[in-house]
């Protein structure tokens, strides 16, 4: 009884701050989208200095995700949460104070360091905090404050840019990430549980695919004027068969291929991929082409209101998922999730065809939402389920880092297609993605 007391008390401070913290990762995924037109004529930033600004961080995140399960284990879960947040705060600081562009984008990069130590270790510390009875309720409040900042983020970044200006937005980041690191430094926590070597040569690769594949498709339309811009696509199509070389020869590789041989693991990694690239596309272009004198010409923080029903369907479907792939099985809901977002994109695209669109836009918003939090939230259990408890932190890492990488594709690609066809060709692009989610859920194994 006195163990179990304990244990109690010392979940509820490590659980306020991880909740915290995850409140403000989650707000911060979405929130600058909302700023990126104000950030765009304030910092004079071209097209491709836009995209960095998203993807820098996107792109850091997912490759280290996978070593910030590792860090958990080397440092202790709450050390590594602290040194996440404190990089996360420190990022959000110098980007509230950044002079120019390239400040922004290198802050960037190294919130997305701290996001994907923050994250892994925030996990980790509750569960490691939370008593084995009360571990799926403690996780379950991680996962709901996450998708609460993530689901407000549109509404927030909106209105905060309006009236505050965007820089605004990182002041709360820091604001919200300081007493949360203070917090779990009051509650250090246990030591690392095991030393593991860190496979640089891993990580290495690992990096220079991702960043040649992004650098290689930002400079995808350029390829028929200049030869050499097709060199990254190069460079990435030798660093990913040398990734997986050495990777599937290493006893503890910081990739894990293996994984993939587990098909619901690979198609849950498939729909993380998609559904971020559908997510991060979605807002960047639509309050793009909402804030544009040649779209909807209206303010941030109307943007911010007209994402309202997004919001409102990302946070209450999320919450329900659970109960719905109970009540109709994963398969069937993750099926129609992603008909929903394809149904979702079709109605905010015909939205566009009639006078009174914004009768349209607003179910049409709704409807994506309702299939992006469907997959979003279903997906990591349904590639861990299969998994044994040993291969949780590589698995979780894994599936953290296809999310991320989906979602800087979603907006490169997205890039290459708002500048030809504006902002309803990205919503073809993005009811096609949808489409395959749908196809590799016919994929599942049944229920």
């Amino acid at each position: 009884m006195l163990a179990t007391s304990r244990a109690k008390s010392d979940l509820k401070p490590v659980l306020m701050a991880c909740c915290l913290a995850m409140l403000a990762v989650g707000d911060n995924s979405t929130a600058i989208m909302a700023a990126l037109p104000d950030m765009k004529g304030s910092l004079q930033l071209g097209p491709a200095e836009l995209e960095w600004v998203v993807n820098a961080y996107l792109l850091t995140a997912a490759i280290f995700i996978i070593v910030g399960g590792g860090a958990a284990d080397q440092l202790g879960a709450r050390r590594s949460s602290i040194a996440g947040i404190a990089m996360f705060a420190l990022a959000s600081l110098l980007i509230a104070l950044a002079p120019a562009g390239f400040v922004v984008v290198g802050a960037r990069a190294l919130q997305g360091l701290g996001a994907a130590f923050a994250v892994a270790g925030t996990l980790a510390a509750v569960t490691e905090a939370a008593p084995d009875e009360g571990r799926p309720e403690a996780i379950g409040a991680w996962t709901g404050f996450l998708m609460l900042g993530f689901s407000i983020g549109p509404l927030l970044g909106g209105a905060v840019t309006h009236y505050a200006g965007w820089r605004f937005i990182f002041w709360l980041n820091v604001i919200a990430m300081v007493p949360a690191g203070l917090m779990l430094l009051r509650h250090p926590g246990t030591d690392g549980r095991r030393a593991i070597s860190m496979d640089w040569v891993g990580l290495g690769l690992l990096a220079l695919f991702m960043v040649m594949l992004i650098s290689g498709l930002q400079a995808l339309a350029h390829v028929r004027t200049n030869p050499l811009s097709a060199i990254p696509l190069v460079l990435t199509a030798i660093a990913f068969p040398l990734l997986l070389r050495t990777q599937t020869r290493r006893l503890q590789p910081l990739v894990d291929f293996c994984l993939f041989a587990n098909r619901n693991f690979a198609i849950a990694a498939g729909l993380l991929f998609l559904v971020m690239f559908d997510i991060m596309t979605l807002l960047l272009y639509y309050n793009l082409f909402a804030q544009s004198a040649d779209g909807l010409g209206i303010s941030a923080v109307a943007a911010g209101l007209s994402l309202v029903p997004l919001s409102i369907a990302l946070f209450a479907f999320a919450r329900a998922a659970p109960s719905i792939g109970m009540s109709i099985g994963v398969r069937r809901m993750l099926t129609g999730g992603s008909l929903l977002l394809a149904l979702g994109c079709a109605i905010i695209w015909s939205s566009f065809q009639i006078e009174a669109r914004f009768a349209l836009l607003m179910p049409g918003l709704f409807v994506a939402g309702a299939g992006i939090a469907l997959i979003y939230a279903s997906a990591p259990r349904l590639g861990l389920a299969t998994l044994p408890q040993s291969q949780a932190g590589r698995g979780s890492g894994l599936l953290n880092s296809c999310s991320f990488l989906g979602g800087t594709v979603g907006v490169t690609f997205g890039g290459i297609v708002f500048a030809l066809t504006g902002f309803p060709g990205v919503l073809v692009l993005l009811g096609i993605s949808a489409l395959a989610s749908a196809v590799l859920c016919l994929r599942l194994h049944a229920d």
